[in-house]
């Protein structure tokens, strides 16, 4: 059997009662375009495949695809994609299955916020997502405003897509068992975000302020707004970044987006 390999961040899930749940959790139909990322050594890819008529897995791992071409052989409704998910081409696999995509993983720790913000880039190519995170993240995703978990994470994802947490799971149910908890969580894409979540000024927006969360609003984004121009939102120019809903920012970066002095401005790089 392969082993974990830390430098891909592995732990393989392999408690069946938690796998009953998750399948169970996605109700999945026969003809959905499911796709696993990160099939590892196969234990959640033998409980999809009675559910779908095509399961697409992508791994980064060239010796767990092998041994998972082995094991599933006789199983020609798996379709194994040698890559990296981080630049896997998500909107051409949904033109190819015909349909949106419903995407499944036990995320590795090391690239799940990376991950998150690049299948942010193409959900118009996904349906849902169903995926293994660390507890904290999963957290971080569904917090609320003035909450200490509350940050860019939770800001970015909440316009574009409607998360609710599944179960929760212990360290026992991975090999190796992992250092911290872990969680499933559902992202239900949203089918027609607000327009200001596609601004480029609300990703720069979200990013200063959080950035230097602990400054208040007109210093953190005095690049972008004056303090006037704040107010003149309704909002309070001293407030602090983790006070602010997403719909707000919102606001911010619809008044970002109208100034000529901030388009005038070189960009800030976003680093995720």
């Amino acid at each position: 059997m392969i082993q974990a390999r830390k430098r891909f961040g592995q732990h393989f899930l392999h408690d069946p009662a938690v796998i009953a749940r998750i399948v169970a959790a996605l109700g999945l139909k026969s003809d959905d375009a499911a796709v696993e990322i990160g099939p590892g050594q196969g234990a959640l890819t033998a409980a999809l495949l009675p559910a779908v008529r095509r399961l697409d897995a992508i791994e980064i791992d060239r010796d767990l695809i092998a041994a998972l071409q082995a094991r599933f052989a006789e199983q020609p409704g798996l379709v194994l994609h040698d890559g990296d998910a981080l630049e896997f081409d998500w909107p051409a696999l949904a033109r190819e299955r015909g349909a949106r995509l419903r995407l499944i993983g036990n995320l590795p720790y090391n690239i799940s916020t990376p991950l998150l913000f690049r299948l942010l880039d193409c959900s118009a190519a996904i349906s849902d997502m169903h995926f293994m995170l660390q507890r904290e993240v999963v957290d971080r995703i569904l917090a609320a405003p003035g909450t200490g978990a509350y940050g860019r994470l939770t800001v970015m994802l909440a316009p574009r897509l409607e998360p609710s947490r599944v179960l929760d799971i212990g360290a026992g149910a991975f090999k190796p068992a992992p250092k911290v908890a872990s969680s499933v969580v559902r992202l239900r894409v949203i089918d027609e975000p607000a327009a200001w979540s596609r601004l480029p000024q609300y990703a720069l927006i979200v990013a200063a302020a959080f950035g230097q969360r602990r400054k208040m609003l007109r210093n953190a984004l005095q690049r972008y707004l004056t303090a006037g121009q704040i107010a003149a939102l309704g909002l309070d120019p001293a407030a602090r970044a983790e006070q602010l809903s997403a719909e707000q920012f919102g606001r911010l970066a619809e008044a970002a987006a109208a100034s000529p002095a901030t388009l005038a401005r070189p960009p800030e790089p976003v680093i995720h």
